[in-house]
């Protein structure tokens, strides 16, 4: 039962990281209708950018600043050049250009900084056991885990009240529902996709400098967007709250079905086998069962249309 803890905790901490790199995608597609392909591309420039910073001798805090300025010209780049020349066309054509924005920015952080794989490491925080929770109780905590929880929960928190609370969540709100109907009642939607593009940046800045001081800041982090998708489903693509719990979701059930299905496996029918690395598929798995019965997601609205 301590080993079972020890991994559902492990696989917890894991999942509200997977929240935060859904948490960009919902952003974006709460405001344009869109999904936002280059989300991934995102978290790889954001961390590549504030590592080159970093390597230039500039301090971790200000470094950070500095690449989220970064982020916000990248945001209010995509808005000038890409965005505004798409105002009401379909999703479809806006999803393409995410695409293309996808390559691009890839190309732009590899030719700023380089391709070389680079170590990332946060002052204060190793990747070690908590040493009091391991002598009270006997299962061992990452503090890097905790940490990038922490931090990743404080952030979910914070922009879940700013985009409920405030006018230009409502605004962001009333964008997403319809960009004509917004425009006419005076809402600028130019100014509010360059917020919320440039809130998605700061998403993806976390994501990538908790992703890269864990995994090494390189390429492979334009593939942890991928793991959003599965929390996307299961927790809808335009809910805050979706994203969380359904990263908690993805994030236990996939260290959990890591540990546990292989031997349940061989032993009920006499199959010996790892099953190829479940933790990699088996949250796709999941998701395609949940589509199966509810395609909105737990917290998605549901789509209704009216002949």
């Amino acid at each position: 039962m301590q080993f079972f803890f020890e991994v559902l905790i492990g696989g917890l901490l894991s999942g509200v990281m997977y929240s935060l790199v859904a948490l960009g995608f919902v952003l974006i597609y709460k405001a344009s209708g869109v999904f936002n392909f280059a989300q991934g591309a995102m978290v790889f420039f954001a961390a590549l950018t504030f590592v080159g910073i970093t390597e230039l001798g500039v301090p971790f805090g200000f470094a950070l600043i500095l690449a989220f300025g970064a982020m916000i010209l990248l945001a209010i780049a995509t808005e000038r050049v890409v965005l505004r020349q798409l105002v009401n066309q379909p999703q479809i054509t806006l999803f393409m250009a995410t695409i293309g924005l996808t390559f691009f920015v890839e190309g732009l952080a590899q030719g700023m900084w380089g391709a070389s794989v680079r170590g990332l490491e946060i002052p204060g925080i190793q990747d070690e056991p908590l040493e009091w929770m391991m002598e009270a109780t006997g299962i061992g905590v990452s503090k890097f885990d905790l940490f990038a929880a922490g931090v990743s929960a404080i952030l979910v928190v914070v922009l879940a009240i700013f985009f409920n609370k405030t006018r230009v969540g409502r605004a962001l709100r009333a964008v997403a529902d319809d960009h004509q109907a917004a425009l006419a009642i005076g809402i600028p939607l130019q100014d509010i996709w360059r917020i919320v593009w440039a809130v998605a940046g700061l998403v993806a800045l976390v994501a990538g400098v908790m992703w890269g001081a864990r995994n090494g800041v390189q390429f492979a982090l334009t593939f942890v967007a991928l793991k959003a998708l599965p929390v996307l489903i299961i927790g809808g693509f335009t809910s805050i709250p979706g994203a969380i719990v359904g990263g908690l979701i993805i994030g236990a059930s996939e260290k959990l079905g890591e540990i546990y299905i292989p031997p349940f496996v061989q032993s009920t029918f006499g199959i010996e086998t790892s099953l190829g690395g479940i933790e990699g598929w088996f949250p796709y798995v999941m998701a395609l069962l949940f589509l199966l019965v509810r395609p909105e997601g737990l917290f998605g609205e549901k789509h209704i249309d009216r002949v």
